[in-house]
């Protein structure tokens, strides 16, 4: 029988969890760069603002909103790293776990609690636990991936709305309109009048349009360095579980390779064997 290994004692190797920081910043001097922006071109935005308030007022909430959150995607990213941090330090000095729990990687606490001396995964339970937290950070990018979709959907409704009134309101001058008045000067002065109505459709319609996109845009914008530093996140941590993850022997399993014929060995007696392991090292 030639079997090249039975099982691999999992080691405790301290994870490269990098801070989310380097992301934060990118997504701030993003904001700031947006901010002045805004305020270099403050008089005309104010002017496009004002053509719809109401509509305009209920895109740029929506924007902050959005903003708000995806800052918060990546904050909740520093309470996990630091428990995995506190978790090395004590296991290296034979301490407890603490108390407090993360909230992300709450599957993986569950198991650590469940278990004594070093964690060891199999290779079944390391996909489940990485499937599981994987969904997680996926849900928790749902609502900025939504907002992104209702900030284009509040620009085209803008546009439509505004395109609407401009329609209407230049219907009713045209019908309005006397070409055969005595006065011309009247004349004129009602169509001028008459045409404040569907300029004020198009500016609903345009500023709709400009606050919609370069709320959406900024939004992706943000999102993508929040998927960024998740993705770097999900990553570290599958490295850190793969470290403590036991491999077994089997039938082009793990990269191991067994001779024709030969039993794999039941799931009881390869436990025994690693712990066995475990027993002689320490």
């Amino acid at each position: 029988m030639s079997i090249t290994a039975l099982a691999s004692r999992p080691t405790s190797i301290r994870p490269a969890m990098s801070s989310p920081r380097r992301y934060l910043i990118r997504m701030t001097g993003f904001v700031v760069v947006v901010a002045i922006v805004a305020a270099v071109l403050g008089p005309g935005v104010s002017s496009a603002f004002m053509a719809n308030p109401a509509l305009n007022g209920v895109i740029l909430a929506t924007t902050v909103f959005g903003i708000v959150f995806c800052f918060r995607a990546v904050l909740n990213l520093e309470p996990d790293i630091r428990w995995i941090a506190a978790h090395l330090a004590q296991r290296a000095s034979g301490g407890r776990i603490a108390p407090v729990q993360p909230r992300l990687l709450a599957p993986i606490a569950r198991v650590i609690s469940e278990q004594q001396g070093e964690l060891s995964l199999s290779p079944m339970a390391l996909r489940s636990l990485l499937d599981a937290i994987g969904a997680r950070l996926s849900e928790s990018r749902e609502i900025s991936r939504y907002l992104i979709g209702l900030l284009i959907f509040l620009g085209l409704l803008g546009t439509f709305w505004g395109l609407l009134e401009t329609v209407r309101s230049a219907s009713g001058v045209i019908a309005g309109l006397d070409m055969e008045a005595a006065d011309p000067s009247a004349a004129f002065a009602t169509l001028k009048h008459g045409l404040e109505a569907p300029l004020q459709g198009m500016g609903t319609a345009f500023s709709a349009s400009l606050f919609g996109l370069a709320g959406s845009l900024a939004l992706g914008f943000l999102e993508l360095q929040a998927s960024q530093a998740q993705n770097r996140f999900y990553n570290e941590l599958e490295d850190w579980l793969s470290a403590n993850t036991r491999l077994s022997a089997g039938p082009q399993q793990g990269g191991y390779e067994i001779e024709a014929g030969e039993p794999v060995f039941p799931a009881y007696i390869e436990s025994v064997v690693a712990q066995t392991a475990e027993n002689l090292d320490a």
